[in-house]
């Protein structure tokens, strides 16, 4: 579609109306990322191309093959990036410089993006370590830090990989404990003894993303009662730290996934684990707080994911279409599918402008970090589903194309709590105000 005519119209103005016109020539994504602050947009860009140099490589190997897929170079390679160490700030980390300011999880919702669209698998391969630290960070307990956080940050931003995990799930046991009713009934299997110097853990763990060579776990247990009895999560539930290598704690399989298959997802087994009183993160029984802050911050880098994704289907079906032709003219000659791929480009601005605007909470607000989560997540799935359909035949079968972005969004819709459980923190979070009425409406 030639600009031509609109120029030279445009020339006709005077110079202010000139100035207040835009006919400059620039992608959606340089558009936006003008609208960050500096230091972000830097983040932004730094993210997009070591995705682009370190991840593309990867892609249809760890997918095609995720057993035979070995992260660890790569992990070395994000490590010495910076990457791995952005939960504290220079000297121990590599945070960014007024990250309060921005938003503390900005810059994870951007790398969050940009890493999922070239492979969501090996995104989430490389994030499942901020999760992993969360518990850590978010305590609010310095000799934690000090103990655990700080180590773990200053040797990674010395390139030394050490990584962590977070396990919560088990075979009964998954999203129904990361809702307030369901914590109350559920009984979890894996439990903690108190112990001279220290606790001991038995139980299975499972899903755990990274946990095939995480250095450390970030380990939910339910602390048997004082007064005996069964514990319950909401109000026994307590976070340890359990190091690899800890006598009776060892690894099982790794799931083989329908999507985000380069992301390791790996069985637990605590057999009487001894962890010394250091090992305890914060304080006994805090868990169900941690637990619930730390969703509420990862639920909107997950968000983001889902952006990634969405954003790789509708790049990957926006090539396509520009380079496949049909009747002697490019499919995108075709207004049917050019009002197609506005429908995709306009989903995932959408998706996006809402993950932005939920990391500008400080803190992340139940409500909003479910909402966002659920509605990117469903949308991922809508727009690979849709961009499928557009490369017709192709879209089946092209690999590290579409299909795979399909694929990796219906994973998005279930981990971090399902979206049927996020709708339902949605309500929660909501229930006391907006649906109680006689506090005013958002809507």
């Amino acid at each position: 579609m030639s600009s031509t005519e609109l120029r030279r119209s445009v020339e006709l103005l005077k110079p202010l109306g000139r100035v207040l016109f835009d006919l400059g020539e620039v992608s959606l994504w340089e558009r936006e990322t003008a609208t960050l602050p500096r230091r972000l947009a830097r983040r932004r860009r730094a993210y997009r191309d070591f995705a682009r140099r370190e991840l593309a490589p990867l892609v249809a190997g760890a997918d095609e093959d995720p057993a035979g897929y070995d992260p660890r170079r790569l992990l070395g390679v994000a490590a010495r990036a910076g990457l791995q160490s952005e939960q504290l700030p220079p000297p121990w980390g590599t945070m960014p410089l007024g990250v309060v300011k921005d938003g503390p999880l900005f810059h994870e919702v951007l790398k969050a993006e940009e890493l999922a669209a070239v492979c969501a698998g090996l995104g989430l391969g490389l994030l499942a370590h901020g999760l992993g630290l969360a518990p850590l960070q978010l305590c609010g307990d310095l000799r934690t830090m000090r103990r655990w956080l700080v180590p773990v940050c200053r040797d990674n931003r010395a390139g030394r990989p050490r990584l962590a995990a977070f396990a919560i799930t088990e075979p009964a046991a998954g999203s129904d404990v990361e809702d307030t009713a369901g914590a109350r009934v559920a009984r979890f299997g894996t439990s903690a003894r108190r112990v001279q110097g220290g606790y001991v853990l038995n139980g299975q763990k499972v899903f755990i993303t990274g946990a095939a060579y995480a250095d450390l776990v970030t380990v939910f247990a339910t602390l048997e009662p004082e007064g005996g009895g069964a514990g319950r999560v909401d109000r026994d539930w307590t976070c340890f730290v359990v190091e690899r290598g800890t006598p009776g704690f060892r690894t099982g399989r790794s799931e083989h996934k329908l999507g985000q298959r380069a992301a390791d997802a790996t069985e637990l087994f605590l057999d009487d684990v001894f962890v010394p009183s250091d090992n305890l993160v914060a304080a006994e029984r805090s868990g169900w707080a941690i637990n619930r802050n730390v969703l509420n911050y990862s639920r909107l880098p997950v968000g983001a994911i889902a952006v990634g994704i969405a954003r790789g289907a509708t790049e990957a079906a926006t090539v396509y279409c520009r380079r496949t032709c049909l009747g002697g003219k490019p499919l995108l000659a075709y207004q049917e599918v050019q009002l197609t791929l506005a429908d995709l480009w306009l989903e995932t601005m959408a998706m996006r402008a809402m993950v932005w605007q939920g990391a500008r909470h400080i803190p992340p607000a139940q409500g909003i970090s479910s909402a966002v989560k659920t509605f990117c997540g469903d949308r991922a799935v809508a727009v690979a589903a849709r961009a499928t359909e557009v490369l017709a035949d192709d879209g089946a079968h092209v690999r590290g194309g579409v299909e795979k972005r399909f694929r990796d969004g219906r994973l998005n819709q279930i981990y971090e709590g399902t979206n049927q459980l996020n709708r339902l923190a949605l309500v929660e979070a909501l229930w006391e105000t907006d649906l109680a009425g006689g506090h005013g409406t958002s809507i």
